[in-house]
């Protein structure tokens, strides 16, 4: 697959992703929510944000490769943050930046929006990741 990413001119620059993901392919790829827990359900980084958004990352680099995709197939990521306040964001960055070589995530990322949300489905889980990707 070829996706090109971009952030044309008169977009808001400079930001950590690309506004911009053009994919050809056939095949899509959607990775469900993907939080820090280990495969059997041990939390990870309890009350750490940026240690949470590492693992979800984690997660969903395994969610990716489970499908043979990666990262750099990635069109699009979604990040659901508890309680989200702008102050927020380097600890967010924090945890992307500690993992992007590890798992592949080129930076600036493919285009992403983050999603202040009350709570998601357990309280010590403070972020949860999306992505969606497209094959040939």
């Amino acid at each position: 697959m070829t996706v090109k990413r971009f952030t044309p001119e008169g977009l808001l620059q400079p930001t950590p992703y690309h506004h911009v993901a053009v994919g050809t392919g056939t095949t899509h790829v959607h990775v469900s929510g993907q939080v820090a827990r280990q495969a059997d359900g041990t939390p990870v980084a309890s009350g750490d944000l940026a240690g949470q958004v590492a693992q979800a990352l984690r997660n969903t680099a395994v969610g990716l490769a489970g499908a043979g995709a990666s990262f750099t197939d990635v069109l699009r990521l979604t990040f659901y943050v508890t309680r989200w306040r702008p102050e927020k964001i380097g600890d967010l960055m924090a945890g992307v930046e500690a993992v992007a070589e590890e798992i592949g995530l080129r930076l600036p990322m493919p285009p992403a929006s983050l999603i202040g949300v009350d709570h998601l489905f357990e309280p010590d889980v403070l972020v949860e990741v999306e992505a969606t990707a497209l094959l040939d």
